[in-house]
Order: C-alpha cells, then sequence, then structure tokens
C-alpha cells in the first residue's frame, strides 16, 4: 500500500470531483463521435465504463445479462451458490 501512498503526495495535480464534474448543456459534438469504451482488462473490453456492484440486492443473474448487453459489466454477489452463479455465466 506504500506505493500508492507515495504516488498520491507525489502526484504533481490533484483533482476533485468538481474539477470534472459535467454540466448538462447543448454540445455539437455527434453521438457517433464518443468513444467511452475502456479496457477492464487486457482480453476485457466494455463499451461503457461501468460494473455493477456484487451486492445480493443488486447483481445476481438478471443484472449482470443486463450489464453485458448493455456494454458494461454485471459482478455477481458471493452469496451465489457456487452451482447458480455457474449457470449464470
Amino acid at each position: 500500500m506504500g506505493k500508492y501512498r507515495d504516488k498520491l503526495l507525489s502526484a504533481e495535480e490533484a483533482l476533485s470531483f468538481d474539477d470534472v464534474l459535467l454540466l448538462p448543456g447543448k454540445s455539437s459534438v455527434n453521438l457517433a463521435d464518443i468513444d467511452v469504451s475502456t479496457r477492464l482488462t487486457r482480453r476485457v473490453k466494455l463499451e461503457i465504463p461501468i460494473v455493477s456492484s456484487p451486492m445480493d440486492t443488486v447483481t445476481e443473474e438478471e443484472m449482470a445479462i443486463a450489464m453485458a448487453e448493455m456494454g458494461g459489466i454485471g459482478v455477481l454477489h458471493r452469496n451465489m451458490s457456487e452451482e447458480r452463479a455457474l449457470k449464470a455465466i
């Protein structure tokens, strides 16, 4: 954990919520030109950078499938039985 602390303390620039806040408004950018994709791993690309929470009240099979269909990823919760989780994937 020390290397991350050192990295934070030696950062040349620090941003707060207000620095990256996007305000609603009109834009001349074409939606087809926007790419918000990102890599979760070298082999897994997400079309939208959204990961659902692995909580039993949030992500079960239905949510994980919906997330995948939309380009994100759903993380199944740990309270799900191994058999059920394997069946879901």
